[in-house]
């Protein structure tokens, strides 16, 4: 293996994320993005992002991404779809590299949403920022305590990398696999593929040393 870095490096081994959204709002994807990265041990650099509470779960929260003082390999954006494309505009700012949006609310409910996603996209490329998403559930990294999903629970680490379009498929095979003691190298769900799709994907999990078998749901 050649040790020269994957462009989508910061994607799956990122030394700084912060959740856009977070919350301790009972049942809502903020609370559970951060119920699970703090759950899962990661040894980074982890920020709240929410303007109307100072802290969650005990953590001082920043009121927008451009007061984070360091430069961040992921932010993870679930506010609504309508707030979207200025947080993604806010954290090319930044310098941000990565942007994974769980938000739904875009080109899969028509006309509005399809601007909305358009505008999503633009301000990432414009600020030349990657962008999973929008509307999927995330992804894991078992091996690196990585769980940027709203799933609940987290996978074993393992060897298998998987992508998928569909998130209840995800989360589907995930509920299978745990019990089961099967473990996963990787885990994508990629959404409506806005900008990142399953060839780059696919592509890094050839290139990584923990993924030996690749299971697509295309």
């Amino acid at each position: 293996m050649h040790n020269e870095q994957h462009y989508l490096h910061t994607l799956f081994e990122p030394e700084s994320i912060a959740i856009i959204g977070a919350s301790e709002t009972p049942n809502s994807i903020g609370i559970t993005l951060v119920r699970n990265m703090l759950d899962s041990g990661y040894k980074g650099k982890l920020f709240f992002v929410n303007p109307r509470h100072e802290t969650v779960f005990g953590q001082k929260t920043y009121p927008s991404v451009d007061t984070i003082p360091q430069r961040l390999d992921i932010a993870v954006i679930c506010t609504q779809a309508d707030s979207v494309p200025d947080i993604v505009d806010a954290c090319g700012r930044a310098g941000c590299r990565n942007a994974i949006v769980i938000s739904g609310g875009f080109s899969e409910v028509g006309g509005r949403g399809k601007t909305l996603e358009r505008n999503v996209l633009e301000n990432a490329r414009r600020h030349g920022m990657r962008l999973l998403g929008p509307n999927c559930l995330g992804i894991m990294r078992p091996g690196s305590q990585i769980n940027l999903t709203f799933g609940h629970g987290f996978a074993n680490a393992g060897t298998i990398g998987l992508i998928s379009q569909s998130g209840a498929l995800c989360t589907a095979i995930l509920d299978w696999a745990l019990p089961n003691k099967v473990g996963f190298s990787n885990v994508v769900s990629l959404g409506a593929e806005g900008d990142i799709d399953f060839g780059e994907v696919l592509d890094y999990m050839v290139s990584d040393p923990r993924t030996e078998n690749i299971f697509l749901y295309i």
